[in-house]
């Protein structure tokens, strides 16, 4: 069944059902808390992510309802004469509501929405264990190019 979704632009009162979906990852050591303690951190992020013209944090609504969310930042490379990338990040479908079109309809809204920024391409990260969000990226036109790196420096004192 695919649900009937609309793609708009977070506002500051979705913060509680967007941090509530990202705490519910709690697989592969991802760190989000929905406690109300950690809401600060939460929020100067928020604030930060509105006042940045080039990163936009969305969300997926049904029926009013908060099912989905991920941002996206453009960025200017000086490889490829200088094209401009868009990078998706935090992407999450809350845990009822995959595998009903909610992942797809934010997909497609963000292929177009980097294309319609003037964007070359647009690329995303996933843990390297999701091998359904693979797939499903897959599904829905990304190819497994890349190989990432990271280092959590938070992490090392």
């Amino acid at each position: 069944m695919s649900l009937s979704v609309c793609i708009e632009e977070a506002r500051w009162d979705d913060l509680p059902a967007i941090v509530g979906i990202l705490a519910l990852e709690t697989r592969f050591g991802v760190r989000d808390s929905a406690d109300p303690a950690d809401r600060p951190d939460y929020e100067r992020a928020f604030a930060e992510i509105a006042e940045d013209p080039r990163t936009t944090l969305y969300v997926a609504r049904v029926g009013g309802r908060v099912l989905g969310t991920f941002q996206i930042t453009l960025m200017r490379a000086l490889t490829r004469h200088g094209a401009l990338l868009a990078i998706a990040e935090a992407v999450q479908v809350h845990p009822d509501a995959r595998g009903q079109g909610v992942g797809s309809a934010m997909m497609a809204f963000a292929i177009e929405e980097a294309r319609r920024r003037g964007a070359g391409s647009l690329q995303l990260a996933s843990n390297k264990q999701r091998l359904d969000a693979h797939r499903f990226y897959e599904r829905a036109g990304f190819e497994k190019r890349l190989d990432g790196f990271k280092i959590d420096l938070a992490d090392k004192g």
